[in-house]
């Protein structure tokens, strides 16, 4: 299957996916913990990701499906969606409009088309290798900011940021210094869009998984940006860290962010 039927695919799905998920929106009925007491589900996260699949399976038969609640079914070897039914869970939980559908679309482990919704909000962004990237159907493109210091970014922090000593504590610290201003939204693939956006300048996270990263790292890149792992080096979204940037900073930002991340 090429980027471009993934692309219209996810945003078929998605759309749908969107218009059931907006009736859970301050109505989530039960909330749970998963290992972490911070990481909260909702039966919306189950319902919708259940959907997704049937969906995706119907118009793309024998095509790998890995999604966060679910799990994976097995496909053609190579090929895979990665799925998210709600990410930024937590806002969601809460009545916060910053919550997110996405669905991404890899080959051979590379991000090759993306859709990610904003349901809340009313926003829909798309994208397929080599042909842009669009929000609600226009062309998007990453912002032209040049400097740390006049920079607008955001992260997150990991669902073990009481237990573990790897936290993103010293880098948050660090960049709140150096940077012209940095944000906690709460959601990984609507930061990322943002990104693409132009809205904000650049954007690093680790402890993430695939979902969190897929379909937003190929919506940057076709806006323009630059995505990386957090040493620089190839982006790999199962290794759930990334540093996605307008490209104008982000050398700046991974030797920023270097030894403190």
């Amino acid at each position: 299957m090429d980027a471009v039927r993934a692309r219209d695919i996810a945003l078929e799905v998605g759309a749908l996916a969107g218009a059931a998920l907006i009736h859970g929106w301050g109505n989530v009925g039960q909330v749970r913990s998963k290992e972490h007491a911070t990481d909260l589900v909702t039966e919306w996260d189950t319902r919708i990701e259940a959907l997704i699949d049937r969906e995706l399976a119907a118009r793309a038969p024998g095509v790998a499906i890995l999604g966060e609640e679910l799990g994976g079914a097995g496909g053609r070897q190579g090929e895979r969606w990665v799925v998210d039914p709600v990410d930024g869970t937590v806002n969601f939980a809460h009545g916060l409009p910053l919550f997110g559908i996405s669905i991404g679309f890899e080959r051979d482990g590379e991000p090759e088309a993306g859709v990610i919704l904003a349901p809340a909000l009313g926003w829909t962004w798309a994208a397929a290798k080599g042909q842009g990237a669009t929000r609600n159907g226009a062309p998007i493109r990453v912002s032209t900011t040049s400097g740390i210091d006049r920079s607008l970014l955001v992260t997150g922090f990991p669902y073990d940021r009481r237990e573990s000593s790897r936290n993103n504590f010293d880098a948050w610290t660090h960049m709140q210094r150096t940077a012209g201003a940095v944000r906690r939204l709460g959601a990984a693939s609507l930061d990322l869009c943002f990104v693409a956006t132009g809205w904000l300048d650049g954007y690093w996270e680790m402890k993430l998984k695939a979902w969190d990263l897929s379909a937003g790292a190929i919506i940057v890149r076709e806006a323009g940006g630059r995505v990386t792992a957090l040493d620089g080096g190839p982006f790999v979204s199962d290794s759930g860290e990334i540093v996605a940037t307008n490209g104008a900073i982000h050398d700046g930002l991974l030797a920023e962010l270097s030894g403190r991340v």
